[in-house]
């Protein structure tokens, strides 16, 4: 099966089920400083997963774009990915375990062909904080699943959240593919990873609210939040061995070999070398799709670390000149019916992606040869200095994950928490936070974040009446304490431009303006001159904020009733973010 007819056949199998088709959000989370990406499909669904009202109903699906981090020296095997794809369906606070179960089972087996024989499924089994699952038993039991198919684990393998200390949470249910081989052993089961099951489904339902003293109790929301791995699904469906000998990849591992001049697959080498190629390349693609640049910090590193790893393995295939670019037009043409934002910033990703290609290929061979400097100065010493380390980062553009997987080709470490005192910097944006894996990721909602996110659309406003009617916002990132937005600008602002902008923003908040939301058509939106500061992330029905005639924006929330409320707005900070993009770090309150 191709990738586009199991989007399609997911999708309208829930269509016909009610449930309103909602667009992939961006990879950039638009409120939650809890993550550096969007890292499954539930992530943009938060507000309303916690009872806010969705403008196109109670049942959605989708397919979402992610990408995790944690794992990216994994990448190279038979199953890890930094990009990948999850189909999802949610009810919020509809329909609930015996609807998303009998479902789930309909899908796989009468419209995919799998047998029921070759499913396995996890059910929670219980502990003090709330009784074992036997509903979820009971409800695979009446499709035919039989009990040797049911396996009952705790909460490590079967239950979501709540993300923080307190907050929703809830027993899933995960489905498995059995490829039919015989057990590795009496304790053999999905839990295993021996290879022989294949986890392609979870069902997660949220059905109690933990709070700060640690009591579990019914939610009055009960909401059922799934999640299918598209390259996983194909993988089963296509019957091969990897997610790499899906369709998702023949074509990136055909340009690949085309370049290089190498054959796929030819030794176990060249074969992680080129799996480590074609998976960054493609998440470096959709990164730069969605408006990062490489930069030093934050998603910028992350892509920045994406492009340089891809460049070393393709120097390890034997091909030095420029060439990413050939390999990104493979997954814009691939991809752009499902995420057409791709074919809209091709040229964006094509000069990015060049550009950091370009620029790593010059320092390449230096550092290569500061690196061999450094071994042997090190001489027998199982560990580099973290000086050293540093010095290649600064000089040469080396992240230091880059350095830590030469050093152990040496047979050495690296001394990581020198590197990081010394790093120390950029320390909060960068590795530190990029490597945090996704535990729910429930946005703060508490009021200084409201305030702050509605502060973010009296700022954006400002800026395009006040520097450039042509500034876009290309991020924000909003924590209790501070905003912080970046926008396209090729210049620094001046400081009479700013000052008239914390201006312009005070003397929103001295108006009192109301806040108002209104849901309508995104057509109407548009017409109306909403800006949809991410555009592909809406569906057919959208809010509209609007803050009387400063500010007409499409958001998700959340936001303040008055501007008032804020009481007053301060700008700390404004520098560049990366190439043509400006940074803007600012708070709100009272202040002399």
């Amino acid at each position: 099966m191709e990738a586009q007819q199991m989007r399609e056949t997911y999708i309208n199998f829930f269509k016909e089920r009610g449930h309103a088709q909602i667009s992939s959000a961006p990879l950039i989370p638009e409120n939650d400083p809890t993550v550096l990406f969007t890292t499954a499909g539930m992530h943009p669904l938060v507000p309303y997963l916690l009872g806010e009202k969705h403008p196109a109903g109670k049942r959605l699906t989708d397919f979402q774009k992610c990408v995790r981090t944690g794992d990216i020296d994994e990448v190279g095997d038979a199953s890890h990915l930094t990009f990948f794809e999850m189909l999802g369906n949610w009810s919020l606070g509809d329909y609930f375990k015996k609807e998303s179960i009998a479902w789930s089972y309909e899908l796989l087996t009468d419209v995919l062909g799998i047998k029921r024989e070759q499913l396995a499924v996890t059910v929670f089994a219980g502990d003090a904080d709330a009784p074992r699952d036997d509903e979820t038993a009971d409800l695979w039991r009446s499709h035919g699943m039989t009990d040797d198919q049911i396996f009952f684990y705790g909460k490590a393998d079967n239950w979501w959240g709540p993300a923080g200390q307190t907050g929703p949470c809830g027993p899933d249910t995960e489905i498995f593919f059995d490829d039919g081989r015989p057990k590795c052993g009496p304790n053999c089961g999905p839990s295993c990873h021996c290879g022989k099951y294949t986890e392609i489904w979870n069902n997660v339902f949220m059905q109690y609210f933990k709070d700060a003293d640690g009591k579990f109790t019914p939610l009055k929301q009960m909401n059922v939040d799934t999640g299918m791995g598209l390259e996983r699904i194909l993988r089963v469906l296509n019957h091969v061995e990897t997610v790499y000998d899906t369709p998702l990849f023949t074509g990136i591992i055909a340009k690949v070999e085309e370049i290089t001049g190498k054959k796929y697959g030819s030794d176990e080498e060249t074969t992680r070398a080129f799996r480590i190629v074609a998976d960054h390349l493609r998440a470096a693609t959709f990164i730069l799709g969605d408006g990062v640049v490489p930069a030093k910090i934050g998603q910028g590193y992350i892509l920045r670390r994406l492009i340089r790893r891809a460049s070393r393995y393709l120097s390890k295939l034997g091909m030095d000149d420029v060439c990413m670019r050939q390999v990104a037009e493979v997954v814009v043409e691939q991809y752009s019916k499902a995420y057409p934002e791709l074919e809209r910033n091709k040229d964006f990703i094509y000069t990015n992606i060049t550009g950091e290609e370009e620029k790593f290929h010059k320092t390449l061979v230096k550092g290569l040869r500061r690196f061999n400097e450094m071994i042997a100065e090190a001489g027998d010493a199982e560990t580099l200095p973290g000086d050293m380390v540093f010095r290649l980062y600064d000089t040469f553009g080396f992240p230091v994950e880059l350095t830590q997987e030469l050093a152990a080709e040496q047979g050495k470490k690296v001394d990581l928490q020198d590197f990081q005192d010394r790093f120390k910097a950029h320390q909060e944006n960068s590795r530190m936070g990029a490597d945090q894996q996704f535990k729910g990721g429930l946005a703060d909602h508490a009021v200084e974040t409201t305030k702050l996110h509605t502060a973010t659309h009296l700022l954006n406003a400002a800026l395009r009446k006040i520097v450039s009617p042509d500034i876009q916002q290309k991020g924000s990132n909003i924590t209790a304490e501070r905003l912080r937005f970046d926008f396209n600008l090729d210049r620094k602002c001046t400081p009479e431009e700013l000052k008239a902008v914390e201006q312009y923003v005070n003397d929103a908040i001295k108006a009192a303006i109301p806040v108002v939301c209104e849901e309508m058509p995104i057509e109407k939106a548009r017409e109306r001159g909403a800006i949809g500061v991410f555009g592909d992330k809406y569906g057919e029905m959208v809010k509209v904020y609007t803050i009387g005639d400063v500010s007409c924006e499409i958001c998700g929330g959340p936001h303040v009733s008055n501007t008032s409320e804020l009481q007053g707005f301060k700008i700390k900070k404004e520098e560049s973010s990366a190439a043509g993009i400006r940074r803007i770090k600012a708070v709100v309150g009272k202040f002399d």
